[in-house]
């Protein structure tokens, strides 16, 4: 941020000579700490996949704001030890580090610079005043851009500021014009990426000229890839450009292996279980794209896979891939297509990241491709959970095994971790799993080994020896099953989402009415008792992720109101004060099971729920004939809850 604020500052006129004899200007410095700048708070990430739920927030999480209260933050703690002393100490022979609170205040240019970014996100740009110094760059910038072009004299800028200007006495005077401090160029850049936009939608550009002068603008100043980025990006999902034909004359075409990528991607959707009959494929239809988004991924093309480039396509290229997945089908293949033309040797990853496009935009392959997360576990035996089957065939064995074609297997859990982040609409997730879970749970309850296993258990001398083992194998499937779900709710999204299942997804599906087992006997009663234990494990499972064990990380501040409210529906449901819809052993198959995980492995997590919750729920364990399990809940509970335990070992007696 220093290195931003100073040198783009300062004018381009001094440069400095390196040892390899690279002449390096302030425009160079400057534009290599912003690049690194906007890295770090993940910039290329554009403004739709911050779109999470029904809010629609400006910009990202990660701003200049929260890396500089994460430096204070961190700061403010450090210097405390003697090894702090030694660390500051030999990093102050090479830097001078200020241990001051730095807040964005300190940087006004930087600051100006990103009230205007969010403002080119969140609306379109108006106030550009003619003779102004941020006209005169303007104007100089787009005769810079676009000088081999002459239309009668007329700058660019007149089609959005509604000036005009004489054009540019020569190449000399536009470069003086431009020597000027980086920030001035930025805060120009956005008008002419909108005048030169506009003058290409109303055929007074023309589209290869409009590639070459963005390309001409990044040459320039290379920190003014930001704003492309961020310009195009926000005008894309503005949704007011109209689309162009990708035809190969006016812009680039990507016929010539469109087909193949469409069929590879429906065979990698199609390998993980997931079946979409209108995903398009080799329609009649030309390939078209939004202009924003072709003049993007046209700027993109045009730079050589060299070193000197590889530091710009790191920014701008993930920036491309999620727009491009934001956009309608085939927006994602096209540009894959694209870029697998112009580098063959990135073929396969770029069919793959186009493939995660479809569960942008299809809710129901988002629950397949969680469906098949599940099936790829249950059924199978105990001894082959770890090793060939349920992880190996959830996250697959490596790229060994490929399709015809060339094109490498993908196992459900992996597209899963490559497209859970972009789900719109992640509320609906808890319900899903949930449900898959259960499904879980009966498939390996009633699967046919398990039920020739309770046939022959019948017959034998040892039967409930057997009987124990056999039920003991079902248990270890559906743990694993629940483990499973936990770890698809955490990741999907994070505290919020378990905090949702605990309080609104569990009491919702506990109170409603469920289908009874139609198999009848003893299956549909194992059905019942396996659905309550594997939430109970489930949910306590979601519960550690989101909140440990204890009380050191900072989101077990937030467990006392969330677990103490859903004890309390358990203890009121247990009163009788709450009518449940489940059956009866999957709900006490749950309290115990749950109760029991808390005492055994969270201990901690009973100091933050009311001593009269806790006496409540104990009473209802002990009408269980729970006594154990009673006691050793009011025994974890403080001091005032003891004496409770105690009188209730009185009461139950020798």
């Amino acid at each position: 941020m220093p290195l931003c604020e100073v040198f783009g500052s300062t004018s381009p006129n001094v440069s400095w000579t390196l040892p390899t004899g690279e002449e390096l200007t302030s425009h160079a410095v400057f534009s290599n700490a912003f690049t690194l700048l906007l890295r770090l708070w993940r910039f290329n990430h554009p403004p739709f996949e911050n779109a999470m739920g029904d809010a629609t927030p400006v910009g990202s999480q990660l701003t200049p704001e929260y890396l500089l209260l994460v430096r204070n933050s961190k700061l403010s703690d450090f210097g405390k030890s003697p090894k702090d002393h030694m660390k500051l100490k030999r990093m102050s022979k090479n830097l001078n580090i200020s241990l001051e609170l730095i807040f964005m205040d300190s940087f006004p240019k930087l600051k100006s610079w990103y009230r205007q970014h969010q403002e080119c996100i969140a609306s379109t740009l108006t106030g550009l005043v003619q003779g102004t110094t941020v006209h005169q760059i303007v104007d100089a910038l787009l005769n810079m851009m676009f000088r081999k072009i002459s239309r009668g004299g007329q700058s660019l800028t007149s089609t959005t500021s509604g000036s005009s200007s004489s054009p540019a006495s020569g190449a000399e005077d536009v470069s003086m014009r431009l020597k000027v401090p980086a920030w001035d160029i930025l805060e120009g850049a956005p008008y002419v990426l909108d005048a030169a936009l506009t003058a290409c939608a109303h055929g007074r550009l023309l589209p290869r000229d409009l590639a070459t002068g963005l390309k001409d603008l990044a040459d320039l100043l290379p920190a003014t890839l930001a704003t492309i980025v961020s310009y195009l990006s926000a005008e894309v999902t503005r949704g007011i450009w109209k689309p162009v034909f990708m035809n190969g004359t006016d812009w680039p075409s990507p016929s010539a292996n469109l087909f193949m990528v469409e069929q590879q991607i429906k065979k990698i959707i199609a390998a993980t279980g997931v079946d979409i009959p209108s995903l398009a494929i080799g329609g009649s239809s030309p390939a078209m794209l939004p202009l924003p988004l072709a003049a993007l991924v046209s700027l993109t093309i045009t730079y050589k896979l060299d070193k000197a480039s590889e530091r710009f396509i790191v920014l701008i290229g993930p920036a491309l891939s999620s727009l491009a997945e934001s956009c309608p089908w085939p927006c994602m293949p096209i540009i894959a297509s694209l870029w697998a033309q112009k580098v063959k040797r990135w073929s396969d990853f770029l069919v793959f990241s186009a493939s995660r496009t479809v569960f942008h935009h299809n809710i129901d392959a988002v629950v397949q491709l969680l469906r098949s997360c599940f099936t790829s576990i249950p059924g199978l035996s105990p001894s082959t959970i770890y090793s060939n089957g349920g992880v190996g065939a959830l996250l697959g064995h490596g790229f060994g095994s490929h399709f015809s074609g060339g094109m490498s297997a993908v196992a459900p859990g992996i597209l899963y971790l490559r497209v859970h982040r972009s789900v719109r609409n992640i509320m609906f997730m808890t319900e899903e799993i949930v449900s898959l879970l259960m499904s879980s749970v009966r498939d390996i309850a009633n699967s046919g080994l398990f039920r020739e296993n309770l046939e022959k258990l019948k017959k034998a001398k040892f039967g409930l020896r057997y009987r124990q083992v056999s039920l003991g194998a079902a248990t270890t499937r559906v743990r694993f099953a629940a483990s499973l779900g936990a770890s698809l709710v955490w990741l999907s999204g994070g505290l919020s989402l378990v905090q949702l299942l605990i309080q609104e997804t569990l009491p919702s599906w506990f109170l409603s009415a469920h289908t009874p087992d139609q198999d009848g006997g003893e299956p549909g009663g194992l059905v019942a008792m396996l659905s309550g234990y594997a939430l109970a494990y489930f949910v306590v499972l979601c519960a550690t992720l989101a909140w440990g064990v204890d009380s050191s990380s900072p989101t077990s501040k937030r467990r006392p109101k969330v677990l103490g409210a859903h004890l309390e529906f358990l203890a009121s449901a247990i009163d009788g004060k709450i009518s449940l819809g489940c059956e009866y052993a999957t709900w006490h198959a749950y309290v115990t099971g749950f109760v029991s995980l808390m005492v055994g492995c969270t201990t901690k997590w009973v100091l933050d729920v009311n001593v009269d919750v806790l006496r409540r729920l104990s009473n209802g364990l002990r009408q269980w004939n729970e006594e154990e399990l009673a006691i050793a809940l009011l025994g974890l509970g403080g001091a005032e809850a003891t004496a409770s335990a105690a009188e209730l070992i009185i009461e139950i007696g020798p």
